[in-house]
């Protein structure tokens, strides 16, 4: 399965220090003739997200699914 989400700013890190990002939108990635999906409500997006990698690992469980079985991308 495919996603795509836009992200915007978050705080940094107080453990690590590192920058985050909290997501605008999350959307199925639309398939030829189809409308995207708004997923959003799945995931919190007050959260402060430090990768795209915890973000696929969160959504994954959501769904159910193992967090291969999903790809992301972020969109333009």
């Amino acid at each position: 399965m495919l996603f795509e989400f836009t992200r915007r700013r978050g705080a940094r890190s107080p453990v690590t220090d590192a920058p985050t990002f909290r997501v605008r939108s999350l959307n199925e990635a639309a398939q030829p003739g189809h409308r995207k999906a708004d997923l959003s409500h799945l995931i919190d997006r007050s959260y402060d997200y430090h990768s795209q990698r915890e973000l696929r690992w969160h959504l994954a469980e959501r769904l159910g699914l193992a967090p291969a079985a999903l790809t992301l991308r972020e969109a333009a």
